[in-house]
């Protein structure tokens, strides 16, 4: 083997060692900052709304060793399908907001949270009804790596904010959308099959990568949501209470909002 085929080897070692560093230490901070959160807020005779996505695996990891280890009375309403699957997977006890229209808390991650509470969600296209399911509960509380955190939304994130829309009216609502605040929003397709993404709900997901002079989130969430067709935006504002972010070195960070549901 040449001295030039060694070095190359040695270079894609290095990087496959360095990738995987990184890969082990954000699931490590996903894993600590789930275990704090339902460590924190899940107690006995509770009913747990149950988020989405990778952060949330290691979530209901915990609460399945809690209802094991402490016999704890808990039933998990879920956010979508992959919710639905990991509470039975965990044999934790299933209930949906038909029965439980009261959640005690909802525990959820995030695509990234501001330095105000603002949040993006729906990377995994769930958002309407995480939205719906973090709504029903008095405390809903976000879960998430330090990758999620950021000063202002778009400063982490770059695949923008989903919106959730009826398939016959996403080209006027992109058009709506770009012509009022700028920047570009684009269907998204999927990956293994052909065509959009369809949600759990029959619709489709706009991702519209906005302008970075924006700030009144409030102000444009409420404006987009008027846009006759659409069903939900990917934007949480004044929802979140507390955010519990895993940093690389082990610790949990936690970020507070003045939010207070009844």
């Amino acid at each position: 083997m040449s001295r030039l085929s060694v070095h190359v080897i040695a270079r894609l070692l290095h990087s496959v060692s360095r990738t995987s560093s990184k890969m082990g230490s954000l699931e490590n901070a996903k894993k600590i900052a789930a275990y704090n959160a339902v460590d924190r807020y899940v107690q006995n005779n509770t009913v747990v709304g149950i988020g989405s996505g990778s952060t949330v695996v290691y979530a209901v990891q915990r609460l399945a060793e809690r209802v094991k280890e402490e016999r704890l009375n808990v039933v998990c309403v879920p956010t979508s399908f992959q919710a639905r699957q990991l509470i039975l997977d965990n044999r934790l006890t299933l209930g949906d907001l038909e029965v439980y229209p009261k959640l005690d808390c909802a525990i959820d991650g995030a695509d990234e949270v501001d330095a105000e509470m603002n949040l993006i969600k729906g990377g995994g296209g769930c958002l309407l009804q995480e939205k719906i399911v973090a709504s029903c509960a008095k405390q809903f509380i976000i879960i998430a790596d330090y990758t999620k955190n950021s000063e202002k939304l778009g400063e982490q994130y770059k695949k923008g904010i989903p919106i959730e829309v009826v398939p016959m009216a996403y080209v006027p609502i992109r058009r709506k959308i770009e012509d009022t605040y700028g920047g570009s929003a684009k269907i998204r397709m999927a990956l293994s099959k052909a065509g959009p993404v369809v949600t759990d709900n029959g619709n489709f997901i706009l991702d519209w990568q906005f302008p970075g002079n924006l700030t009144d989130w409030n102000k444009i969430n409420t404006e987009i949501s008027l846009i006759p067709g659409v069903v939900e935006t990917g934007l949480f504002i004044n929802m979140a209470e507390k955010a519990f972010f895993g940093m690389s070195d082990g610790t949990v960070k936690e970020q507070s909002s003045n939010v207070q549901k009844i």
